[in-house]
């Protein structure tokens, strides 16, 4: 019986990768690692899953995690950003205990980026020798629900320095049923990269406009200037860190090439991707 560990299982992806894992047909043995296991042990006793202790800055937990685990599905923390502290000892460890396959959820465009995480967390897995499947979506649609849910709800606008940047999109939900396609028949997808979009490729205020249409309210796209973007959020609360990765995510597209559009969701679920209009109709309590 192959030994699955999910990371980062209780947040918007890890618990799409358990739901999809739970209305598979396989024999896997399921394991979903949180940080807090009496409180996140909540979020899955519908399912038929084992939790277990998983802290990334406590090799002792990783260790103590990995030593039951052949294939390991790998989420970053978003507030761990040190590779060489945090990842690196968690591949060599990995690779210790004779895991055998690592899927790591990393981000479109990883190979031009050698600046972030995600990066240098590929290069340790390819360095390891373990064999890999690396997912790289493009951004998530479900971002309306979580970091600039404040401003969509509670002052009808998106406020990012996105200018007139086109972005490829994705339903976490698709890279959800991706992801446990993946896991459940790793043979067929060893030492292979998949870039998850939707079939458009949208600016924000495309996306406003979108949003207008399908939440029955006026959204405005706003974006301001660095500075302005900086101070604003500042005001909101919301933790310098998170603000210079949004600016990084939203602002640098506008001096780049626009992302690819790929059929890669289409050809592993056999079906089209979920739209951004079929994204608001499904999430509409979300975002109201």
């Amino acid at each position: 019986m192959k030994r699955i560990l999910i990371t980062g299982a209780t947040g918007n992806v890890g618990m799409e990768v358990i739901k999809s894992l739970h209305k598979m047909d396989h024999t896997s043995e399921i394991s979903a690692g949180v940080f807090d296991l009496v409180r996140e042990k909540i979020k899955l006793q519908d399912y038929n899953i084992t939790a277990v202790h998983i802290d990334f800055t406590d090799i002792k937990t990783v260790k103590a995690a990995l030593q039951n685990c052949d294939v390991l599905f790998l989420l970053r923390p978003p507030q761990l950003s040190e590779v060489d502290k945090y990842f690196k000892p968690l591949v060599s460890w990995a690779a210790s205990f004779g895991v055998k396959h690592i899927v790591f959820l990393s981000v479109q465009g990883v190979e031009k980026s050698k600046i972030i995480p995600h990066h240098k967390i590929e290069k340790l897995i390819v360095d390891s020798k373990i064999s890999y499947t690396f997912l790289r979506p493009a951004y998530f649609m479900q971002n309306f629900i979580s970091t600039l849910h404040n401003d969509l709800v509670n002052h009808n606008r998106i406020f990012l320095p996105a200018g007139n940047a086109k972005f490829t999109l994705v339903d976490v939900s698709d890279v959800g049923l991706v992801a446990a396609k993946v896991l459940t028949e790793i043979e067929k997808h060893v030492n292979k990269s998949y870039e998850l979009t939707c079939n458009e490729r949208l600016t924000f205020a495309e996306m406003a406009t979108q949003l207008t249409s399908g939440l029955g309210r006026p959204i405005r796209f706003i974006s301001p200037n660095l500075i302005k973007f900086y101070f604003t959020k500042r005001k909101d609360k919301v933790p310098r860190m998170l603000i210079m990765v949004m600016i990084m995510l939203h602002y640098l597209p506008r001096f780049q090439k626009q992302p690819r559009i790929t059929d890669d969701v289409r050809r592993l679920l056999n079906r089209e991707p979920n739209s951004f209009g079929q994204f608001i109709k499904e999430n509409l309590r979300g975002l109201i």
